[in-house]
């Protein structure tokens, strides 16, 4: 199997000649995604290591993330066999939910082929029955609580399973058909395509395993780490402070949302453009989960009090971004599937030379990425619970900013070099990008 591989990349590299080789990789590398090969070096090495640190920092009294030398876990601190377990039966779980014949069954964007896959739209079902049985554990007198401890030994399990995944992805994909690679995951540098993902839609019969890792097991385990922190919380002070409640209320609601509308999901960079290698699979499994969350494990050492009117206030906060994130997407969505529909025939539009269409009012003449916007606000939300003590709980606004720029100027390259002359008609329309008037 490993020779077969090696095999086919000699070759490629073959046909070019030595010198031309090089060349080729030197100047498609500065072309590449998340810095090239420099990235899909250091960046599978420093993510795992920066979720065990800023897990660590959460947790300890200090909660500094500029100490040095940092707080780092001993060697028995990163193990716990009941944390593979756990976290195993977890995934096995949504696998059976996902497969059960419950909700729709959606069809996806047209691929290079012209096929359609389909997808079951049944997330929120899972939401719901995990739930249900969450509740009937806690009724039991399980020690939910007990997340807190295992935090740390459940993400180096699912750095683990991170690993072992994306070396599984990266060797079938080279049986898999060339239509059915991603268009930036076929470079013929085995670090790159490992990290950035050679197939597009891998499958096991019709068991999707990027569109599963997407929104089942990581974003609900999300909801779930948050729980087990609001119950830590109880136990040692005897109920959840107002902070921690609306940390895992906002959050639970964010959860709830993409589950809820999981078919928009359908129309995303990540399923229509991205490969899924290393970079989706511990974005989906370790990074989401383990980071997204660090506001609630942080309350549990750092107690908050907030006042009625602060609390109505970042409610508000989280209300408005919420409103914008959603009613955005919705709007891109729908227009996305049928423009025709009464709610986008009426919304303005430039016409392109692929026969597509720009929205130009709406949301989308208001900031080329409004639903961007909406996820900041609601960032902000969930970090201000935490007040202003320590800078541990902005970690996610400033990652997540950080994140949404870098997409953002993804974005802008592949619709300039898609639409041409429109986008750059659409981009005099709508100047600002994120911020309106600032960015």
């Amino acid at each position: 199997m490993t020779s077969t591989i090696c095999v086919n990349i000699l070759n490629r590299r073959r046909k070019m000649g030595p010198k031309k080789a090089l060349k080729h990789r030197l100047s498609n590398d500065t072309e590449r995604e998340f810095g090239g090969t420099l990235g899909a070096v250091c960046i599978p090495v420093f993510l795992p290591l920066t979720v065990l640190f800023l897990i660590c920092v959460s947790q300890s009294p200090e909660a500094s993330v500029l100490q040095w030398p940092p707080c780092l876990p001993s060697a028995d601190q990163l193990w716990d066999p009941l944390a593979p377990i756990l976290l195993l039966g977890w995934i096995g779980l949504h696998v059976l939910l996902y497969l059960l014949p419950l909700g729709k069954v959606s069809d996806g964007l047209a691929l290079r082929d012209g096929s359609r896959l389909k997808y079951p739209i049944n997330g929120f079902h899972g939401l719901c029955i995990s739930a249900v049985l969450l509740s009937v554990l806690l009724g039991l007198g399980a020690p939910l609580g007990y997340l807190f401890e295992l935090l740390v030994p459940l993400a180096v399990s699912a750095i683990a399973v991170s690993f072992l995944s994306s070396v599984y992805l990266y060797v079938r994909s080279f049986w898999a058909p060339s239509h059915a690679l991603a268009l930036g995951g076929d470079t013929g540098n085995p670090l790159y395509d490992f990290f950035i993902g050679r197939e597009l839609n891998p499958r096991i019969g019709n068991f999707d395993l990027k569109y599963f890792c997407e929104l089942r097991p990581g974003l609900i385990g999300w909801g779930v780490i948050n729980l087990g922190m609001l119950m830590k919380e109880a136990e040692l002070r005897g109920s959840p402070s107002l902070s921690m409640i609306l940390v895992n209320c906002f959050q639970l609601l964010y959860v709830a949302d993409a589950l809820w509308n999981e078919e928009a999901v359908l129309t995303t960079m990540d399923i229509v453009h991205d490969g899924f290698g290393f970079m989706l699979v511990f974005g989906d499994l370790a990074w989401v989960p383990f980071t997204y969350g660090l506001q609630a494990s942080f309350l549990v050492v750092h107690p908050q009090s907030l006042s009625l009117l602060t609390a109505a206030a970042i409610v508000a906060l989280n209300g408005a971004g919420y409103y914008i994130f959603r009613k955005s997407n919705s709007q891109k969505n729908q227009f996305r599937r049928d423009p025709t529909h009464p709610s986008v025939s009426g919304l303005e539009t430039i016409a392109t030379a692929t026969g597509k269409r720009l929205l130009v009012s709406g949301w989308w003449g208001f900031v080329r990425h409004p639903n961007y916007l909406g996820d900041l606000l609601m960032a902000l939300a969930w970090s201000l619970p935490c007040g202003f003590s320590h800078l541990l709980p902005y970690f996610y606004v400033v990652y997540f900013t950080v994140l949404l720029v870098h997409r953002e100027a993804r974005d802008e390259r592949q619709c300039r070099a898609k639409y041409g002359l429109a986008w750059d008609a659409y981009c005099r329309r709508v100047p600002y990008r994120i911020f309106p008037y600032i960015y």
